[in-house]
């Protein structure tokens, strides 16, 4: 797990060591492409930065050329995004989300194969920028009312996007 400065990021490590995976907090500037190499996936976590500033924290591009699951998470996902050739922006009016919302499984595959097409599920979503445009080769796979891009995923080089944060249970 690559830590951006969330207040989730030790719960995320909890839930995974929960289901019996080993797992690591490392600081994304401390990791290098050849730190990472070994791991059998990627978690880039939350964070309180928008991808956008000048001094925001980032990682190796080359990190997406290691051919292992990556999944962002709110911060991650819009860094995802970002880095890729999206576009992240400030969110406007109800394009930030805080608290319990409800996302649509748009594409029952990958990590939401076992769900239903239009099926809902009930997250927690946090934040206040919000993804405008994918990077090519991405799509969505779920959305809420107020975010379309509630969860993204480039299917091919198995890298995803959730702008909620799946590790919060309440």
């Amino acid at each position: 797990i690559l830590d951006f400065g969330s207040q989730y990021t030790h719960l995320i490590a909890t839930r995974i060591r929960r289901l019996g995976a080993y797992s690591e907090i490392l600081e994304p500037n401390s990791a290098s492409v050849e730190l990472l190499k070994p791991y059998n996936g990627i978690i880039l976590s939350g964070g309180p930065a928008s991808v956008y500033e000048v001094s925001a924290p980032t990682v190796d591009l080359k990190i997406f050329k290691l051919d292992i699951p990556i999944l962002g998470i709110c911060y991650g996902h819009q860094l995802i995004t970002h880095l890729l050739g999206g576009k992240v922006e400030p969110g406007k009016g109800s394009g930030s989300e805080f608290g319990k919302a409800e996302i649509t499984i748009k594409k029952p595959k990958r990590l939401f194969s076992n769900f239903q097409m239009n099926g809902k599920i009930q997250v927690w979503m946090s934040h206040g920028d919000q993804v405008t445009k994918l990077p090519e080769g991405f799509e969505i796979l779920a959305s809420s009312s107020d975010d379309r891009y509630s969860a993204v995923g480039d299917l091919k080089r198995n890298i995803y996007g959730f702008q909620f944060h799946p590790e919060v249970t309440h």
